[in-house]
């Protein structure tokens, strides 16, 4: 690897840093998949490990001698021969406008996403979420994190759900967006199409809702579904009546002090630790109304 010491900033180099939002660079090279950049050492490591390819490295020089080499050693390892700009920690905030997290950015190259049906067959997938509309990154991020410790095979999103390899997503999902499988729906296929999809490939479909035949989230019913898909709505309005109507059965959380509802990715959590579990079977006689 070369490291390159920067001084200003002009370096037509530290433009993927300092010059696009990251919803430009997810489209810089269309048709051809974009580039993320990805924040903080456990982070570009659990990308590494995906084996996601790395472009570039931006770093704090005293981050050379601290968290930040294990990221040189990694790349290192996988003979990345790419450039790695340091410099110090005002310049480096000069050209991101923030305080970099542990002080280290990489930028990556994006893979082409697959189509659902394609996901779900290749993971052999049983339980997964669909996020419908969930903009906020911090949000997608936590929700990942859930995803991943609490054994949810995949995760479909809505095409208008923030992107999962925004940085701010990634950092708060602490790099699991890298281990749980993911890819966006298609535009004009949700939620009619897609549940369509689920249904072939033999999953149960139930949406997180606040209904008055709505089942807990905790009934044994749907921890012995063999194939399960949770459905999660928008921070604001939850889901919409069209993506509640087409599923197979709607879902709540019970509550208590008179709270209505939790945030999208305290819900997550919950309905993960559920129904993420695959003990038992549905005894005969039992059916989901939906």
């Amino acid at each position: 690897m070369q490291t390159v010491k920067i001084r200003d900033l002009s370096l037509p180099e530290t433009a993927l840093y300092n010059e696009h939002r990251e919803s430009a660079l997810m489209h810089c090279n269309e048709p051809e998949p974009g580039i993320f950049i990805a924040e903080s050492p456990k982070v570009i490591l659990r990308a590494l490990s995906a084996g996601y390819e790395p472009i570039s490295v931006l770093m704090e020089e005293k981050q050379q001698n601290l968290e930040g080499r294990l990221v040189l050693e990694a790349l290192e390892k996988r003979k990345s021969d790419i450039p790695v700009y340091v410099g110090d920690r005002e310049l480096l905030i000069a050209i991101t406008g923030f305080a970099l997290n542990r002080g280290v950015l990489c930028a990556m190259r994006r893979r082409k996403e697959k189509s659902p049906r394609e996901l779900l067959e290749e993971t052999g997938a049983e339980r997964i979420c669909i996020l419908e509309e969930v903009e906020n990154p911090t949000n997608v991020g936590a929700i990942f994190r859930s995803a991943a410790a609490l054994s949810m095979d995949a995760v479909l999103l809505s095409p208008g759900c923030s992107d999962p390899l925004y940085r701010r997503a990634a950092r708060v999902s602490m790099g699991t967006v890298f281990q749980v499988p993911w890819t966006y729906l298609p535009e004009g296929s949700w939620p009619e199409e897609t549940l369509r999809t689920l249904h072939e490939l033999s999953f149960t479909t139930v949406a997180m809702a606040l209904r008055d035949h709505s089942m807990a989230v905790d009934d044994p019913v749907l921890r012995a579904k063999p194939k399960l898909a949770v459905i999660l709505g928008t921070e604001g309005d939850g889901l919409r009546d069209v993506t509640i109507e087409g599923a197979d059965a709607t879902v709540c959380i019970p509550m208590a002090h008179g709270v209505d509802s939790l945030n999208v990715a305290a819900a997550a959590s919950v309905a993960f630790w559920e129904l993420g579990h695959r003990d038992g079977k549905e005894e005969e006689g039992e059916h989901i109304h939906g």
